[in-house]
């Protein structure tokens, strides 16, 4: 009396099996704009990133995830020896490198 029946949809006629096909194009399409708009150059970025850490090398000006600018004095397996000032060195993590400056841009900061 307050609820109302319930009827079962139809099955879907033989011919019918591209209609399933259409309607997984929506997802995949959306699939496909997001490889394109955000995985891939996200994979392109880490990719640059790995190559610059591998080419670091003793006397490269870099600047740190933090902010912290400085010259590179030993170049290990996963740290790099950073000078920041005048007989102050810290040692940091490679990955935490974000850029490698051009020669003489410590001199002007």
């Amino acid at each position: 009396m307050l609820i109302s029946n319930a009827w079962a949809q139809a099955a879907p006629a033989a011919g019918d099996a591209a209609g399933g096909l259409m309607g997984m194009l929506p997802i995949l399409l959306m699939f496909v704009v997001l490889w394109f708009l955000m995985i891939r150059p996200q994979m392109k970025r880490a990719k640059e990133h790995k190559a610059m850490v591998e080419a670091m090398q003793k006397g490269d000006e870099v600047l740190t995830n933090g902010g912290i600018a400085g010259r590179i004095t030993k170049v290990g397996e996963t740290y790099v020896g950073l000078e920041i000032a005048e007989n102050v060195e810290i040692s940091i993590q490679k990955n935490a490198v974000t850029a490698i400056l051009p020669k003489g841009t410590l001199k002007t900061l």
